[in-house]
């Protein structure tokens, strides 16, 4: 591996990082509080460390994708271990575990966390625990890319940070990976600023709008408050979100095809209206069985709690506006199940996604034609109106195999590691894998993990990584024949 050159990428992490924290101290400034040693100090030190770094290794070479694939996983460890550094300093979370499992929480978009009292946080560091979402919903590493010099094989570490969802559909916008990485940021940043105006106008302020526009475009679920965006209470609220965590869950082409005026690309994406599918499917489901069982007074409050809660789940965002495991078990059942689903590949979203279902489904059913109904006829996997490569089938397979392997894996793990129950295990595996953040039982909407051991949220905190780098990228560097050359 061309360690100089990993080296170096390495210091503009932190160097980014640091930079990534005058936000937080401008707002520790705007509010007076006193968090704003902890977070100056953690700045220029991040700064000036990932400075010297950068300086020391200037020599620049080539990245290969072996060197690609370690600063995808170990780039997400260092960032997460040097953002965790305010908390620590200001004593809001003591422990180092704590404070790396919080970081990588935010930036892996998947809100789980040791808080048990959010709202006593100062305004500096809710907003830096917020920013991270921002930071990690479009992938910290390809913000990075932005200011790597050119040539350096920033499309390696694109392609290692990236899903297979997106090899499979073949997403890629722009000849030049900074122009695709500029595009991606503009158009993230730009939903970031619209949900925020729009929270603003249902009289939400310009702190709380920002943090949680930060959470939900993102589909990652920190809020500024211990009730979510339950504490609101606000139709009009609960309805922008769940506009734009559907919006997070959309792949950022469409985005850029419809700026570009090309409306029949969205027309013929298999993935969004199988995704459209989903969510229509699971919200009126829901809405249905609370409804039936009057846990709501009308039809109109179901369909409110029960399309946000599916659309938290489905898009692994993890807001909470009730709490859903007091609703019928038929309902549960459909909750559970969606957080087996995911949103769209190449969007800010975890979790399996929407495209392996629809080439598993049409895998299936064109295997069932071959067998009982046509045996000579050959039988191609289409998607987009173009067929698939059997490879690119095999790999979709793959992945929702591993998905579910790593999840019965990982209960057995935690329940080893703590006396906790099977439903409490298998949920914090699903919800730390997928990114969702709140499961059910002692994790459940009004839980938190801060009664694990250390032992359990190292572990959980490396499920977090390997479900947002899509696992390959992760479990790759445990291989032997990765280390050799």
């Amino acid at each position: 591996m061309n360690y100089r050159s990993i080296a170096n990428v390495f210091g503009v992490l932190m160097v980014v990082t640091g930079c990534s924290m005058v936000l937080p101290v401008i707002c520790s400034l705007i509010y007076g509080e006193d968090d704003f040693k902890a977070l100056s100090f953690s700045a220029m030190l991040a700064v000036i460390v990932g400075g010297i770094i950068k300086q020391v290794f200037r020599k620049n070479y080539d990245l290969s994708m072996k060197d690609g694939l370690f600063l995808a996983t170990f780039g997400w460890v260092m960032i997460s271990a040097v953002s965790g550094l305010p908390f620590m300093l200001y004593g809001a979370i003591p422990s180092f575990t704590d404070a790396f499992f919080e970081m990588m929480s935010g930036y892996t978009t998947t809100g789980a966390t040791i808080l048990t009292d959010i709202e006593v946080l100062p305004h500096g560091l809710l907003f830096w625990r917020s920013q991270t979402h921002l930071l990690g919903g479009m992938g910290f590493l390809t913000l990075t890319l932005i200011f790597l010099p050119h040539g350096m094989g920033g499309v390696r570490i694109f392609r290692a940070e990236s899903s297979p969802g997106q090899v499979i559909t073949r997403e890629k916008f722009k000849a030049r990976n900074k122009d695709t990485m500029l595009w991606l940021w503009s158009i993230y940043l730009v939903l970031n600023l619209l949900q925020t105006a729009l929270l603003m106008f249902g009289d939400m302020s310009l702190f709380d709008a920002l943090c949680h526009a930060f959470g939900t475009v993102s589909t990652s679920g920190y809020s500024t408050k211990n009730a979510s965006i339950g504490a609101f209470n606000s139709a009009y609220i609960d309805w922008v979100t769940i506009v734009f965590m559907f919006l997070g869950g959309m792949t950022f082409v469409l985005f850029y095809q419809m700026v570009k005026g090309d409306w029949r690309g969205v027309g013929i994406n298999t993935e969004f209206w199988w995704y459209v599918g989903f969510v229509l499917f699971f919200a009126l489901s829901v809405s249905f069985v609370l409804h039936s069982n009057n846990t709501y007074p009308s039809f109109l409050d179901s369909l409110r709690y029960g399309t946000f809660q599916v659309m938290s789940l489905l898009t692994t965002t993890g807001f909470t506006t009730a709490d859903y495991e007091l609703w019928p078990q038929a309902s549960l059942m459909l909750l559970f199940t969606v957080c087996f689903v995911g949103a769209c590949a190449g969007s800010t979203t975890s979790g399996i996604k929407v495209v392996h279902y629809v080439l598993i489904c049409k895998y299936m059913y064109a295997t069932i034609r071959k067998i009982f109904v046509q045996p000579m006829t050959v039988n191609s996997v289409r998607l987009n109106g173009r067929p698939v490569e059997a490879g690119v089938v095999d790999l979709a397979v793959c992945y929702f195999i591993i998905n579910i392997f790593l999840v019965l894996f990982g209960g057995v793990v935690v329940v080893f590691l703590d006396p906790v129950d099977y439903v409490t295990a298998m949920s914090s595996i699903i919800a730390t894998l997928m990114n969702i953040g709140p499961g059910f039982g002692l994790i459940g909407p009004s839980e938190n993990y801060a009664f694990f051991s250390d032992s359990s949220k190292w572990f959980l905190s490396w499920n977090m990584m390997v479900g947002r780098l899509e696992m390959f990228s992760a479990l790759v560097v445990f291989l032997p024949a990765f280390w050799k050359k």
